[in-house]
């Protein structure tokens, strides 16, 4: 056996010089031989001269290929490949001659087999493709290796090969990323010349041209993002574009060889051998049509994958420049839906975007050889698809317009999603769930209706095409018979034309299917071109020059139409200074350092920052990464430094705490960690790089006295860390402006005043006045900050996975947090397919398998009428009843396609009706899993469910099932047929049947776990995409961009691991079955012959006919039961929240509950003890407390001593471990958790708002009147702010409410409360983000507003507190101290020393 591939090893290379050299040799020994031999014989035949002289010349041309293609590092040689092929088969005459010449001597056999070894990898698993022979690529043998492994045992990820190189995210998106920014700026250029004739002479005008403007930008930019991907991708899909013409070129010789056969059928005359080798070429004919087909299908999935690499690629590097403004319009939701279902639809139309242009050709090739047939009777079948076309082309624009719509439904579900995952808190907290869950089904329910919509007109569609073979047949017969009598319709007339017909129908059911993919395809080209042409921030903006940060004249928006932000800036601040900032809420302070960032739009002025930047926001953005990799920030671990760092921001208790210390990992958003802790782990950040300018916003916000003070010191001070450096500090705190170098005062927008701390105090203007009000108050301004109790806001470190008490276990697991999306293994569970069908139902099930039933029945019964009409005797030159047979044959086909139309509604609508049932139960189990639940499950894996999988749901799974069920029954149809032509072809078709079943099943493990890794690998894309997105002006402040774009590099490849072995699985399947295939057509041709003088014309037309259909039966079987084995895995992944623990019932039936609940608002605690898990340490260790009508209480405590534990624990957040909690003498346990956290209110630390109206942030489910809420706001402050909005209560909030700033939004959490007014209030750090003014101003309308409730107030300012009935001094979860705060004061204890430290005694 010679192989193709002509890569030599080193070690085989001194064995096969001698022997092409002793071959070459031979061949010249032969030369003389024959002259020296046969002269006599030469001078009669030439031949015997020549032949020997060219195969010596063409074994000498042979070796200089070899060695040439050597030098060129060629691994597999067509050219080489067809020769030695061709060499060997020609061979074998002569073989034969010179066997039976020398049959009685002896021979001695030697045959040199070269074989050639894949080079080794040791350290990777490499891609057999890359090594493998011509006919091992054509076969696809080089993928069997991967195939009997998954057989064996279930694949893992360790088991996929390394991407190809060209295949990889750093090969592709390196030019193409160039391409694009040159065709971005080609597309500015055109709109500005196009515009530049537009002289706007009003406002009106300025409106009109930039939205002119807007929407020629994203009309343009999409057909531009398809230029850019053609270029890069065009070569190679031309290259299969090659496979495909050939691939039709065999595919319209096969009626030409079935003409010839039934020919040869009709002649009983002809000789017996044309008959077999008829046979043989049908069959090699089907051969050579099946390998170039999946070769064309192999380059398109491998384009396809490029395509989505690229797009993914180009999203998330425009998510970190995109401008401030862009952001409010285009959030994670619409990313997510960007980079799964838009990319879906750009590699479905690469699949099928030959056919839009291909199958016209085909349809006019079928129609031109059905002329031959016909004559002018073909006109109708012309006529019957020209009918057809517009008809789809209609649909088609109408499906567009609708997946349109339900797109943007998608969009704004996906969106919402997102927002629910990020505050499930605060949903938790207000019990606000139900109003969030009836948002999204709302979107939904319209996102499906348009869909149903979409698939009706589908169904109209497949119904027309799918009877077009029909339609085309029943018109040209009809005309052809009846415009003559003497037109017969003999078997060779019916069955080639068939035969055509079929051939037709596939470029008629592919053409809908191509010009619907390629119309969602410009949809989603455009949706990607608008986002990728959004704005994006201005590197320029910013001068990086040779001196401190300095702004002259600056005037900045955060959008280029609104209002400016900040007006008439001018600061300059002198290298190593302290600069302090200080306003009230929404004065411009965060602002000023966005402007020096360069996040703001720059309207006017001039900006300048010297050298390296470190930033830290307001809001701490934390990685899902361990707390060490979060401070080191992807710089180079130094010992020494990072001790240094970790000690001066306060951070060594911490680590003393966490259960693998710095190795500990954090959940995503710094879930597990306290709004404290948040910021010293971002404050670390900062101070470990060692940059040349320092922005803090506000870091000492959520830090108790002592430590703001230590860190200050440490950090910030004369003497701390950072002292060379240049610090711009935003602050609410006084105590740290008089150590200030340059005090800016800020107010709504503008510098009012600059100084230091003694001349502004010296000029008596408004910041001194500012400071005298405060001045009685300076000590307890600067009061005890405490932390958010616990370790974590809702769930301790506590429950991070495996702690345990074993003193061998590794640090990684005690530090693990998150749960990595598992893939599960084996195929998918016969449960899954049960679930999927109990959920559309029996009523829907059992008519649509009697519709295919029916289907069928009447396909076969035209198709049998039709062969009985064919051999119909000739009497007189005509046939009789041939009006009969027409009507017949019209009225079983019209059944059809009516039982067609039937099948494919029923199915679509039982897809969207399983698809409801589906998504509502993943979201009804995520909404009602508990806090835990969410603390360990990343984010991306729910994105990726809600997404991805239910997409396969809507769509992938109801298309496979259409396409599976229709080509099963035909499928059946065909043998029927072929056992009842020939009965003895039950043979062939036993084990042929059997060798299909061993092979799909052999196949369908290794599939159906490919497609678990591919999605479980998605999921990490989704939470990478999702927490740079939320952390874009931190990475870039840090010039971080190239490591993360290397991150999202390095998941996209690990995701195309998966994928690509995927799509070569379902080709390595196809050329093995329909293989089979076409040995079931060599056998009915066969038997067809040897039976000819049994079976008549029309029988064997029938037969062979139909078994010529069985090769793309086969492939369409092949690709809908994988698509459909595939994607029910996506109800599998959807289906696994099912069983996750979920929460206590919402509401319980029959509940005797008072409406007017709680209506004293006591509360009694009966050794109540919590634990974060069983087996864990207790965070309450058995506390007894009754709390009186009316009463305040503050609760105090170091970190960690149980505070926000046992908010959790009246809130049922976390349930009790022991004993019981009663409010106005009712068990809290024993009501519906929504009864409970209703009837309670909470202003918590993080103040989250969600993307919608103002006034749906504050009342979700409309319970109260406009004038109600606008009280609210007056009380808490905000009704100045809200009636200055043009859209006021409307006004739109972006995701997370990024259009307010800190302090607005926590006074909108106060609005809430105010609104709600409950008997119950619980505060935890609910001021921690406000001036000392606006505190005051919250403090005096909590102690007004609700003097008749009962408040519990976790201490942040032990000032707020001083004047409540009682204090609650809390140590490793046990009360310590409890009285009122004079008398904690007078016994000197605990809460004595926490006064003393904050200066208030």
């Amino acid at each position: 056996s010679l192989s193709p591939s002509i890569y030599i090893p080193t070690s085989l290379s001194p064995y096969l010089s001698p022997s092409l050299t002793l071959l070459c040799c031979a061949k010249t020994v032969k030369v003389f031989y024959v002259l020296v031999e046969r002269s006599a014989e030469i001078h009669q035949h030439m031949v015997f001269l020549l032949s020997p002289v060219i195969r010596s010349l063409t074994m000498l041309l042979a070796v200089c290929v070899i060695q040439w293609e050597r030098m060129k590092g060629c691994r597999s040689s067509v050219l080489l490949f067809l020769f030695w092929t061709l060499a060997v088969v020609c061979s074998l005459v002569p073989l034969r001659a010179n066997i039976q010449q020398i049959i009685e001597e002896v021979c001695v056999c030697v045959s040199v087999s070269v074989c050639v070894y894949p080079v080794c990898y040791p350290l990777q698993n490499p891609c057999p493709v890359e090594d493998a022979s011509f006919l091992s690529k054509m076969l696809f043998w080089w993928f069997g290796g991967l195939v009997i492994r998954g057989y064996r045992t279930p694949l893992q990820a360790e088991d996929l090969w390394c991407l190809r190189e060209e295949d990889s995210s750093d090969c592709i998106i390196a030019d193409l990323e160039i391409d694009w920014a040159r065709e971005c700026t080609k597309l500015q250029q055109k709109e500005e010349c196009s515009l530049s004739g537009c002289r706007p002479t009003g406002p009106k005008l300025t409106e009109q041209t930039q939205l002119l403007k807007k929407l020629r930008q994203e009309q343009n930019s999409g057909f531009c993002l398809f230029r850019v991907l053609a270029r890069s991708f065009g070569p190679f899909f031309l290259k299969g574009t090659l496979f495909l013409v050939f691939h039709d070129a065999f595919m319209f010789s096969i009626p030409q060889v079935l003409s010839l056969l039934l020919g040869f059928m009709r002649d009983q005359d002809s000789d017996l051998w044309k008959g077999f080798m008829f046979a043989f070429l049908l069959f090699l004919l089907s051969s050579l049509q099946s390998l170039f087909n999946h070769q064309y299908m192999y380059s398109c999935f491998t384009v396809g994958m490029r395509v989505k690499t690229a797009v993914m690629g180009l999203v998330y590097r425009k998510s970190l420049v995109i401008s401030s403004a862009a952001r409010q319009s285009c959030t994670v939701g619409e990313i997510v839906n960007l980079v799964s279902a838009d990319t879906q639809k750009l590699m479905d139309m690469v699949v099928y975007f030959n056919a839009v242009w291909v199958a016209p050709i085909e349809i006019a090739l079928c129609l031109y050889f059905l002329w031959q047939l016909l004559g002018p009777s073909a006109l109708a079948g012309i006529a019957t698809v020209i009918l057809i076309f517009p008809l789809n082309g209609f649909i088609a624009k109408m499906r567009s317009k609708l997946q349109v719509i339900q797109m943007c439904y998608t969009d704004s579900r996906i969106k919402l999603m997102n927002e629910i995952l990020s505050g499930i808190k605060i949903l938790k907290f207000y019990a606000w769930e139900q109003a969030f869950l009836e948002r999204v089904l709302g979107y939904r329910e319209k996102e499906l209706n348009a869909l149903k919509r979409s698939q009706v007109l589908y169904s109209i569609s497949i119904a027309s095409f799918n009877s077009s073979s029909f339609l085309i047949a029943f018109s040209m017969f009809g005309v052809y018979v009846v415009v003559d009598d003497r037109n017969i319709l003999d078997a060779q007339k019916v069955f080639v034309s068939m035969a055509l017909i079929h051939i037709l129908k596939t470029p008629l059911s592919q053409l809908p299917f191509a010009m619907s993919t390629t119309m969602q395809a410009v949809v989603s080209l455009r949706r990607l071109g608008k986002f990728l042409c959004q704005d994006e921030l201005k590197p320029d903006d910013v001068d990086r020059e040779p001196y401190s940060p300095v702004i002259d004249s600056g005037t900045f928006g955060w959008s280029k139409e609104g209002p400016p932000c900040l007006m008439r800036i001018n600061v300059r601040v002198k290298k190593g200074s302290l600069v302090a900032v200080v306003g009230h809420v929404g004065s411009g302070k965060s602002s000023l350092l966005s402007a020096m960032l360069g996040e703001t739009e720059k309207r006017s002025g001039h900006v300048s920052v010297k050298g390296s930047v470190a930033y830290v926001p307001q809001q701490a953005w934390i990685q899902n990464a361990t707390l060490k990799d979060n401070i080191v920030f992807g710089q180079e671990r130094k010992e020494s430094w990072y001790h240094r760092v970790v000690e001066a921001c306060a951070l060594l208790p911490d680590l003393e705490i966490l259960p693998a210390g710095d190795g500990t990992e954090i959940g995503e958003k710094g879930l597990n960690l306290s709004g404290g802790q948040k910021q010293r782990v971002s404050l670390a950040r900062a101070v470990y790089r060692k940059a040349d300018v320092y922005l803090l916003d506000d870091p000492l916000s959520a830090v108790d006295a002592h430590v703001g003070q230590h860190i200050f010191e440490r950090v910030f001070g004369s003497e701390g860390l950072l002292k060379d450096q240049t610090r711009v500090l935003v602050t609410h705190g006084l105590s740290f402006l008089p150590q200030a170098d340059l005090i800016l005062v800020m107010v709504e927008g503008e510098i009012t005043e600059m100084g230091s701390y003694l001349e502004l105090m010296a000029r008596d203007g408004a910041f001194a006045e500012f400071i005298r009000l405060f001045a009685g108050n300076e000590r307890k301004e600067r009061s005890h900050r405490g932390e958010d109790g616990d370790m974590m806001s809702s769930a301790s470190i506590q429950t991070m996975e495996a702690i345990s008490d074993t003193e061998d276990q590794k640090q990684e697991v005690l530090g693990k947090l998150t749960e990595v999306d598992k893939a599960n293994t084996g195929r998918v569970k016969l449960e899954m397919y049960v679930e999927y069908f109990r959920t559309i139902g029996l009523a829907l099930i059992i008519p649509i398998v009697f519709l295919y039933a029916f289907q069928q029945a009447a396909s076969l019964a035209y198709n049998y009428w039709l062969s009985v009409w064919a051999d119909d005797p000739i009497i007189n030159g005509t046939q009789i009843d041939t009006d009969l047979k027409l009507g017949v044959f019209g009225a079983l086909g019209f059944a059809q396609g009516v039982s067609i139309f039937g099948t494919t509604v029923a199915i679509s609508l039982g897809g969207i009706i399983a698809s409801r049932h589906l998504h509502l139960d993943l979201l009804n189990n995520v909404l009602r899993s508990p806090m835990a639940f969410f603390e360990v499950t990343p984010s991306g894996n729910l994105l990726n469910r809600f997404s991805k999988e239910v997409d396969a749901i809507d769509c992938m799974i109801p298309d496979g099932l259409k396409m599976m069920l229709g080509y099963l029954f035909k499928l059946l149809e065909v043998c029927i047929i072929v056992l009842v032509a020939m009965p003895f072809a039950g043979v062939v078709l036993l084990p042929l049947t059997l060798l299909y079943a061993f092979i799909q099943s052999f196949y369908v493990a290794t599939s159906c776990q490919l497609r678990r890794l591919e999605a479980v690998s998605r999921s990490p894309i989704y939470t990478h995409f999702n927490e740079t997105f939320q952390g874009a002006s931190v990475i870039r402040a840090f010039s971080e961009q190239e490591r993360f774009i290397l991150q999202a590099n390095g998941r996209i490849d690990h995701n195309q691991t998966a994928y690509f072995p995927r799509f070569v699985a379902t080709r390595w399947l196809a050329v093995n079955l329909e293989f089979l295939g076409n040995l079931l057509v060599l056998a009915a041709a066969t038997l067809a012959v040897m039976g000819r003088d049994t079976l008549s014309p029309g029988i064997v037309g029938l037969a062979v006919s139909h078994s010529l259909q069985v090769t793309g039966i086969l492939s369409w079987i092949v690709r809908s039961w994988t698509d459909v084995e595939n994607n029910i895995v996506s109800v599998e992944r959807v289906k696994e929240y099912a069983d996750t623990p979920k929460e206590a019932p919402w509401t319980i039936e029959g509940s005797m509950l008072p409406l007017a609940w709680p209506t004293h608002g006591t509360i009694e605690l009966e050794e109540f003890g919590l634990q974060y898990r069983k087996g864990l340490d207790w965070a309450l260790k058995g506390i007894s407390l009754s709390i009186q009508e009316k009463e305040k209480v503050g609760i105090v405590g170091r970190t960690g001593a149980g505070k926000s534990s046992l908010a959790l624990g009246i809130f049922r957040i976390l349930e009790a471990a022991k004993g019981d909690i009663y409010i106005d003498g009712i068990n809290i346990a024993q009501i519906g958790l929504h009864e409970l956290r209703s009837r309670i209110t909470i202003i918590p630390q993080d103040p989250v708002l969600f993307s919608g109206s103002l006034r749906m942030n504050l009342d979700p489910f409309d319970g109260y009147s406009d004038e109600e809420v606008w009280r609210a706001l007056e009380l808490s402050h905000l009704k100045s702010f809200v009636s200055g909005l043009p859209d006021k209560l409307n006004h739109e909030c972006s995701e997370g409410g990024e259009n307010l700033s800190l302090g607005q939004r926590q006074l909108v959490c106060l609005a809430r409360a105010l609104l709600r007014k409950t008997k119950i209030l619980v505060l935890d750090e609910a001021t921690a983000a406000v001036d000392l003014e606006t505190d005051n101003l919250i403090q005096s309308t909590i102690r007004t507003q609700f003097d008749d409730c009962t408040v519990l107030t976790i201490a942040h300012r032990l000032n707020t507190i001083m004047d409540y009935t009682r204090v609650i001094v809390m140590d490793r979860g046990l009360i310590t101290e409890m009285d009122s705060p004079s008398n904690l004061i007078s016994e000197r204890g605990q809460f004595y020393l926490m006064c003393r430290e904050a200066g208030l005694v």
